[in-house]
């Protein structure tokens, strides 16, 4: 007879578990914080292949990106993919980069990769719209050795 009321209570409990994890991961996970993982050399050496960030998603519904920030967005050829880049022009900024001067519209941002010369970013497909970015590089968990919040050493920036 014990062992019936026992079955019961461990099943109860893995329900519990699970409804905890899908009331608080879930929601977290969608709207606050988005796990993200370099690939690529654009941005060497301030983020290297194969790192492990965190994506903070929230930030910028109370502010809007700042230059030197590093955001991770949609990329505007093929928003299925997502890019890591540093904010180097803001909205109504003018850009000029080898004899082209481009004015950006009051929701467009300028991104570079901070290793310039591996970097396929704005001065290859244009401006980034502030719809497609997804949020600001909030902290680098692996590797472990790099272990940082708000990870934006070297900062570049001004385009070359």
């Amino acid at each position: 007879m014990t062992e019936k009321p026992r079955r019961k209570s461990t099943w109860w409990e893995i329900i519990r578990f699970v409804l905890v994890t899908l009331i608080i991961v879930v929601p977290i996970r969608t709207y606050v914080a988005q796990p993200f993982i370099v690939s690529g050399l654009s941005m060497t050496p301030s983020f290297d292949d194969g790192e492990y960030l965190i994506i903070d998603e929230l930030s910028y519904l109370f502010r809007q990106p700042q230059r030197g920030e590093v955001i991770v967005f949609r990329y505007p050829k093929d928003p299925s993919k997502f890019f890591i880049k540093r904010v180097v022009n803001l909205p109504g900024e003018t850009v000029s980069i080898q004899d082209r001067a481009y004015q950006l519209q009051a929701d467009e941002y300028f991104v570079l990769g901070d290793n310039r010369n591996q970097s396929l970013d704005s001065r290859a497909w244009g401006p980034v719209p502030e719809k497609l970015i997804k949020g600001r590089v909030f902290l680098r968990l692996f590797p472990f050795n790099r272990l940082a919040f708000l990870p934006t050493a070297n900062s570049q920036n001004e385009p070359e």
